[in-house]
């Protein structure tokens, strides 16, 4: 055989799938030609060298001529091709000496390759459908991808295998992205807008876990999606070769194949629900498009609608001035959505703590009216939920949420500053770095998470207790005389997952500067031994609701006046794996005043008596809050138009 005869065939092997020689995995059905080490005489090196050489070819196509002196030989067996060719002689000889155990070998690898194949093909995107029947399945994109490489010459098929396997891979990380947002956030993952996200998800495992963990998660993220590339990639390209050493049988299996697809297909054939015939990775390319595609056509429909303000040219005097003369605070609490107040898990120690609240709060004279809101967010994003309650917009992506940011669209908040009567202040101990949204929401000063004085240890990612942060908001804001009332907006991050360690109440006057929470700290639930478990993982988030819940309501008790009104809400409901999967997106929201006059002006509203709102109380999306509460204490709407 020539020395370009010898290129060729080299070359035509990796094409096709067989095993290349830097793998050093022998095939077992790969034909063998040449003399082995083994045959060669003992007393002939540099011959056996040359056969070595003629058998095998380097992995560059160039067949390497090792006869001759010594020094040639050793030259020669020093180059990396024709180490790789020695490599692949010893396979030869070892399939030699062991031809069942090569046989078995290579269908192993064949079956593992064909296995990962079909699970890129129909792994679900949420984790409720991750059951056996979603894997038995015939994908039709497996059954075409087959046909297609059969019908192909071998180089053209090899690169093809390789271009194939890598979109597999990368499909295959956009569902399990998907999973983990369906998981979290109740949606699927917009590859438009949501990567910035993942820097939020490290730092919260930064807060939670530590560091070191954080690193290592992100470091195998990376990893995984890179391995999953280059083994999907191996995966087609060696079925891809078995297919060409196997035409004729190929062919027919194919077309069974797709017979067999068709038929179930149109007969509605399903396992456990679940139909056999799956398209499932072309639906999910479907569905990724048309995110992309919606995104896009999103961004500018909605700076439309944001341009359009029912209130956007009221004059000042006429905006809320039914609330004159009134202190305003609102507060979100982290994560406290309906299944805190329903689910058969957490709900009997909420309620029982909005009982009790409701009860002390009415001896001292406060009334409270509550009703639902479905949040623009789940299970995460907490600023959609802020963004949308103040601004009476739908935001519920991070495009809308810069696009409502970097607008003049009058905020809530930014109704009582327009309006003159009131100074404007901001409680934000979960902001850690530059907040330019302050503007937006009108806010005179932000407290962020380094303004309020603590030394205490942080509690997860909450960087101090609620307790702590109401303290210092009636020390340094709300207890000092003013010209004008105060209009405050406050979020609580106590409630915020993992939900441990729980800081629990302390007395107000034992506060200091946060350093008695120390010990609490210390001897509360570690994050990774609740983070991953669903039970442990209810139970603190209902714990860590009455802790907050309580901290709220105290202070309005020892601290609030006849002039106090306070509007506390939900951001959004806690994570699938505490609220559930398929859970809706629900809030509370309560209105508290000692002013019976606050109240009688949303008694059309419909809401429940007390802390706790009916099952059957009002369920408004959360944008139409402004409009109504502006509505409803005396603002006169004067539209402005985008």
């Amino acid at each position: 055989m020539s020395t370009a005869e010898e290129r060729a065939g080299a070359s035509e092997a990796e094409a096709s799938g067989g095993t290349l020689p830097e793998a050093g995995v022998p095939d077992a059905e790969a034909p063998e030609t040449g003399v082995s080490e083994a045959e060669a005489p003992e007393a002939g090196v540099s011959q056996a060298a040359a056969s070595e050489a003629a058998v095998s070819g380097d992995a560059d196509g160039t067949a390497s001529a090792a006869i001759g002196s010594q020094t040639t030989e050793t030259a020669v067996s020093e180059a990396p091709s024709t180490l790789r060719a020695r490599g692949a002689a010893r396979a030869r000889v070892w399939r030699d000496a062991h031809p069942r155990g090569a046989r078995a070998l290579s269908l192993t690898v064949t079956v593992l390759a064909l296995l990962l194949v079909v699970v890129a093909l129909v792994l679900p995107n949420t984790t409720d459908r991750m059951g056996v029947a979603s894997y038995v399945r015939l994908p039709a994109e497996g059954v075409v991808g087959a046909a297609v490489l059969l019908a192909l010459p071998r180089r053209p098929r090899f690169w093809l295998a390789v271009v194939i396997g890598v979109a597999m891979g990368g499909l295959t990380v956009l569902n399990l992205l998907d999973m983990g947002f369906n998981e979290y956030l109740g949606r699927g993952f917009n590859p438009v807008l949501d990567w910035s996200l993942l820097g939020d998800a490290e730092s919260y495992l930064e807060d939670s876990l530590g560091r070191a963990t954080a690193l290592a998660a992100s470091a195998g993220v990376v990893v995984l999606a890179l391995l999953l590339c280059v083994l999907l990639a191996l995966s087609v390209v060696r079925l891809g070769g078995v297919l060409g050493r196997h035409q004729g049988r190929a062919t027919r299996g194919t077309l069974v194949a797709c017979v067999v697809w068709i038929a179930c297909s149109s007969l509605g054939i399903q396992f456990s629900g679940v139909p056999f015939a799956s398209e499932h990775a072309t639906a999910a390319v479907r569905t990724q498009t048309e995110r992309v595609r919606d995104t896009l056509r999103d961004e500018a429909t909605f700076r439309k609608v944001a341009g359009v303000d029912a209130f956007g040219n009221t004059p000042p005097a006429q905006l809320l001035p039914d609330l004159r003369g009134k202190d305003m605070i609102f507060t979100f609490i982290e994560s406290y959505g309906r299944s805190a107040i329903e689910d058969p898990v957490e709900a009997p120690g909420v309620d029982r703590t909005l009982a009790e609240r409701d009860s002390a709060l009415k001896k001292a004279g406060w009334h409270a009216r509550s009703g639902w809101l479905t949040s623009a967010t789940y299970g995460a994003g907490s600023w959609l939920g802020h963004s949308t309650t103040m601004s009476g917009l739908w935001v519920n992506s991070q495009q809308r949420y810069r696009t409502v940011m970097a607008s003049d669209h009058l905020s809530l908040t930014k109704a009582f500053k327009k309006s003159g009567g009131w100074d404007t202040v901001g409680v934000m101990p979960g902001v850690q770095k530059g907040w330019p949204e302050q503007s937006f929401y009108g806010l005179d000063k932000v407290y962020n998470a380094f303004q309020l004085g603590y030394q205490g240890p942080k509690f997860s990612w909450s960087t101090m207790p609620d307790q702590y942060a109401l303290e210092e908001y009636q020390r340094r804001i709300h207890g000092v005389k003013r010209d004008k009332p105060l209009m405050s907006e406050i979020i609580l991050t106590s409630s915020h997952q993992p939900w441990a360690p729980i800081p629990k109440m302390v007395g107000w006057d034992q506060l200091g500067d946060g350093s008695v929470f120390k010990d609490i700290e210390a001897a509360g639930s570690k994050p990774e031994d609740v983070i991953a478990d669903t039970g442990k993982s209810r139970a603190e988030y209902g714990k860590s609701i009455q802790y907050s819940v309580t901290a709220l309501t105290e202070w309005l008790e020892r601290y609030g006046t006849k002039d106090t009104v306070l509007v506390f809400l939900g951001d959004h409901q806690p994570i699938a794996r505490v609220s559930g999967n398929h859970a809706n997106r629900d809030v509370p929201i309560s209105i508290v005043a000692k002013d019976p006059k606050v109240l009688d002006k949303i008694s059309d509203w419909g809401w429940s008596d007390g802390l706790r709102p009916a099952h059957d109380a009002p369920v408004w999306k959360m944008s139409a809050f402004r409009d109504r509460f502006m509505t409803a204490y005396g603002s006169t709407p004067h539209p402005r138009k985008g």
